[in-house]
């Protein structure tokens, strides 16, 4: 998508769209008195996403013209209704779509570059596999152009990076298990390197010589051989500067290996590598405005299948940590992703944060639908920030309790744990596992992203499919508090 920021409109624009706020159509200037008018019998009052279509006859040509509202005009209001914008336009035949605030009232640059982010995050959409779309379901929509006036230079640059972030991490979850798997997982964040990103990557010898037998018990079973990815940015300038570490959970297809999942519905577990993507994207957007800080992103890839090699339920491994962990059910296999991952990351970066992101348990989609992510700490504070980051991004959490209580679920009489507490608390006890593996003093936040890295119906800013969630809370969380 072109967006573009003008003080005029341009004459090669085929859509005039008119912003108007919770009752402001008196606002609407004198050519637009007919369509003011009729505004109302289509109970439009200017509500946030409402529109109103007409053609009409403008400087002796024909154009469409739509009444957009902006509700209160707030920031986020504006995001929604720019989204709301192409939502409505991106297959309709509207190529150039002209949008004026005159009639909004006063408009702030931030709500204005808001406005194109939530144009520019609605339009994408993944087609390249699709080969017989007709001209009528084809994007047609390519230039928004916002006329207000205002300097969005700086709001725009921030944001438009952070949307950069979110398409990558949707491409990476939309991609099927046979075009994105550990290694094709690597080669697409490549790209990063350009942007300054400094990539780190183990293989299968690797990981064995440091004793991931957690992680390498996972992926025993497929062909695809696992990865450990990490990406660093430093725009700090301080090559000795604590980072801030991100893991996310990267696999990249589950099956449930040997407990396996149920025929119905296997096929969403492509994203279940939706974790990692949010790190890999928020890594790219993070590159891409030269954030003033140092943060590492590592993704632990792998791929859980049900060959003839693959882990069984009662096997005993034995992690990088040294702990050993008794597999009851092979379909609890993030965490032992993760675990491994988290001990070589604070061996590796000695962080004094460490956040991970992970699709984990069907257990927190029951408990908080599509609505919030889970969110387990360690520490007051940073769970505060993540819960401040993810209200003002939109990508929200709900906080969740840890307690000694929960740990007798996960104790093994043949091993230092077993990897599955059983059906209650099934999202507490997953969390009381991975918290095992966290040195002390390190502070740590866990979040199951298990509902919402995936849309089976369209929201404010995403259509059907792969949402980018985590990307805009975890870009929030390091503008806030890990910016020099």
């Amino acid at each position: 998508m072109d967006i573009r920021f003008s003080s005029a409109r341009s004459a090669e624009a085929d859509t005039f769209v008119y912003a108007v706020k919770t009752a402001g159509l008196e606002l609407l200037p004198a050519a637009m008195a007919a369509m003011a008018a009729a505004a109302p019998l289509a109970r439009f009052a200017g509500e946030c996403g409402a529109a109103v279509e007409s053609f009409l006859q403008v400087d002796g040509q024909a154009r469409r013209v739509l009444l957009l509202g902006v509700g209160g005009g707030s920031d986020a209001d504006m995001e929604k209704a720019g989204a709301a914008l192409t939502g409505k336009l991106l297959t309709s035949g509207a190529t150039f779509a002209s949008v004026s605030f005159e009639a909004a009232g006063p408009v702030t640059a931030a709500g204005v570059a808001r406005f194109a982010l939530g144009a520019e995050l609605r339009g994408w959409r993944i087609d390249k596999y699709r080969t017989k779309l007709t001209d009528k379901q084809k994007p047609t929509l390519t230039t928004v152009e916002l006329v207000s006036g205002a300097d969005c230079a700086s709001e725009w640059a921030h944001l438009s990076a952070v949307a950069e972030g979110v398409r990558f991490t949707r491409e990476l979850v939309a991609e099927p298990a046979n075009i994105l798997y550990p290694e094709s997982f690597v080669e697409r964040c490549r790209a990063l390197e350009s942007a300054g990103v400094t990539l780190t990557v183990l293989d299968e010898a690797d990981m064995a010589k440091l004793g991931m037998g957690a992680l390498l018990g996972v992926a025993q079973g497929s062909v695809r051989t696992p990865r450990l990815l990490a990406m660093e940015w430093n725009g700090t300038g301080d090559a000795a500067a604590t980072p801030l570490v991100l893991v996310g959970k990267g696999v990249t297809f589950d099956t449930g290996g040997i407990s396996i999942k149920p025929a119905a519905g296997m096929e969403d577990m492509k994203w279940d590598m939706g974790g990692a993507g949010a790190v890999a994207g928020t890594m790219r957007a993070l590159a891409a405005r030269k954030a003033k800080a140092r943060v590492v992103g590592i993704c632990g890839l792998v791929e859980n299948m049900p060959d003839g090699n693959a882990q069984r339920p009662g096997d005993v491994v034995t992690s990088m940590s040294g702990q050993t962990i008794e597999v009851i059910n092979t379909d609890a296999e993030g965490r032992l992703v993760l675990c491994d991952v988290i001990t070589w990351a604070q061996q590796t970066y000695k962080p004094e944060a460490l956040i991970d992101l992970a699709t984990l348990t069907g257990a927190m989609i029951v408990s908080l639908g599509h609505e919030y992510a889970g969110l387990f700490s360690n520490d007051d504070g940073l769970a505060d920030d993540l819960v401040a980051a993810g209200k003002a991004s939109g990508d929200q959490l709900w906080r969740f309790p840890l307690g000694d209580a929960y740990d007798k679920q996960i104790d093994s009489p043949i091993a230092d744990m077993k990897n599955t507490g059983g059906r209650f608390g099934g999202s507490i006890t997953a969390a009381q596992f991975i918290k095992r593996f966290v040195d002390e003093g390190v502070k740590w936040a866990h979040l199951d992203i298990a509902g919402m890295v995936w849309a089976d119906k369209p929201g404010a800013t995403w259509d059907k499919g792969a949402t980018g969630y985590g990307v805009r809370l975890l870009d929030r969380l390091v503008a806030d508090k890990f910016e020099q």
